[in-house]
């Protein structure tokens, strides 16, 4: 499996941990659903995730593994 490695403001690291589990969510979750609209978009992250998604595509892991 492909590995990626974020580096992050610990003040945001810490707002998107509470906000995930605020949520109910993982933090790579948290993450999605602030991608999908739902909050007010980053295009950092976006780029980020998008990254992630294509990486995920070719391990051809399921979403949250």
């Amino acid at each position: 499996m492909a590995e990626l490695k974020l580096e992050v403001a610990p003040a945001l690291l810490r707002m998107l941990q509470q906000s995930a589990r605020l949520n109910g969510l993982s933090l790579e979750d948290e993450c999605l659903r602030r991608l999908e609209g739902h909050v007010r978009r980053s295009r950092r992250l976006e780029e980020v995730m998008e990254e992630m998604r294509h990486l995920r595509g070719q391990t051809g892991a399921p979403h949250g593994q």
